[in-house]
């Protein structure tokens, strides 16, 4: 196994193309990484550190955040108005006709949306940005400033997103794909040595079963993630074949269609929402206003990660966004046109409507085991946290399910590249 992964390195070494897109992908998350450390003004520090430790949600969110919330840096908001972003125009691409069209024109549609989405980016950013300055002044973290330092501030911060997209985007165009997704593993992955040193810290002799059951747990929930990324129904595909005037027998082949289609992408989508009711109760716990207040204190009960309904909202959230992303990346009708076109057919199956119609059938019922898998692992952690009492399981699980896979999404595509240099040896 070693002795494999050790070859597999040394042909990207090897590879001038793969290994220039390796060394930009790591010079850029040296940059990234540089950047979340550069802290914002006017911030104290002790108390920032106090209030992240006693809130499992500001925790959770500073996870996703790659460590720049708690360290109230100028890129605290992190991707995530992006992806808030994101979430609005997939969910507007069903309501308004012209989004629709541009998801159906393919690479240039896709292309326009992603202008959009970033457009919107900025006014999410700013938004977002105030309110987080509304929640630290709330909780005393920062005093109160005058309206120049106030926009001062959220400019900043907003600069700071756009800059981490930006950086996104450079990782997807010149080094290793999906650049959103990667820093956001970069991000979960620098926050391991934070995790593990607090747990050794109130590490006791009497817990020591309890880490034996949390790593046998975590090593079943690593080969799970990644058996059903890999799992794949294969559609059998048979082409017509024609020798000048005589027909031949036909060539079998097969459409493989992934058990979870979407990735890492419901998972990312459901944080930022399920996070949201904690934010604006958060937002709301010191107004005024005593209804208010007793309202948002309610909403932060009912939704802190350990309870039932944060839990059962995660689930569903991250079930329907599952199918939801499905959708918008398969197209069987795409699919069943392009097979048509190149004489291919589904045994026992007519090509055109009907092949789409079964494609549709088989996608929705592998896709109803890939988001249930994925909903499970996203709350199983917060189960055995409950059970065995082992601290920030609920915050690994869903960083272990990010992680796991986009080390395959990047396994993936570095053998691709050197099947594709492969080839292209052997026809030069």
């Amino acid at each position: 196994m070693l002795k494999q992964i050790g070859q597999f390195f040394a042909k990207i070494i090897k590879s001038p193309d793969i290994r220039k897109k390796v060394i930009i992908t790591a010079l850029i998350l040296v940059v990234f990484r540089f950047t979340s450390h550069i802290p914002a003004s006017g911030i104290d520090r002790e108390s920032l550190k106090a209030l992240f430790s006693g809130s499992p949600f500001l925790s959770l969110l500073d996870v996703f955040s790659g460590g720049t919330l708690a360290n109230f840096s100028i890129m605290a908001l992190g991707l995530n108005p992006y992806i808030n972003a994101s979430i609005i125009f997939q969910l507007l691409g069903y309501v308004v006709p012209k989004l629709e069209e541009l998801q159906k024109e393919g690479e240039y549609g896709q292309e326009k949306i992603n202008q959009y989405t970033k457009l919107l980016t900025v006014p999410l950013a700013a938004l977002q940005g105030f309110a987080m300055y509304s929640l630290l002044r709330s909780q005393h973290v920062i005093s109160t400033l005058s309206p120049i330092s106030i926009l001062s501030l959220v400019l900043t911060m907003t600069a700071g997103t756009v800059f981490a997209v930006w950086l996104g985007d450079l990782i997807s165009e010149h080094g290793l794909k999906n650049g959103v997704s990667f820093l956001i593993f970069v991000g979960i992955i620098s926050r391991l040595p934070v995790t593990l040193g607090q747990s050794i810290s109130v590490f006791q002799a009497q817990d020591i079963l309890k880490v034996v059951i949390f790593m046998a747990v975590a090593l079943l929930v690593i080969a799970a993630i990644i058996f059903m990324n890999e799992a794949v129904r294969r559609i059998p595909i048979q082409y017509s074949r024609r020798t000048g005037n005589f027909s031949a027998s036909p060539v079998s082949s097969y459409l493989p269609l992934r058990l979870n289609q979407a990735g890492v992408i419901p998972i990312i989508f459901a944080v930022s929402l399920v996070l949201a009711p904690s934010l604006i109760s958060q937002f709301l716990s010191n107004s005024g206003n005593a209804v208010i207040s007793q309202i948002a204190s309610t909403i932060n009960q009912v939704f802190t990660p350990q309870s039932l309904v944060y839990n059962i909202v995660y689930f569903i959230l991250v079930f329907g966004f599952t199918y939801f992303y499905t959708a918008v990346v398969f197209n069987p009708e795409k699919i069943s046109e392009n097979l048509q076109k190149g004489g291919g057919y589904i045994p026992g199956i007519r090509p055109g409507k009907e092949t789409a119609k079964y494609l549709s059938f088989v996608l929705s019922r592998i896709t109803l085991v890939g988001g249930a898998f994925l909903g499970l692992i996203a709350v199983l952690p917060s189960f055995f946290q409950k059970t065995i009492g082992v601290a920030n399981l609920a915050i690994g699980g869903t960083g272990i399910l990010i992680v796991v896979s986009v080390v395959l999404e990047i396994a993936r595509e570095l053998e691709g590249e050197l099947a594709m240099r492969k080839y292209e040896a052997f026809v030069k």
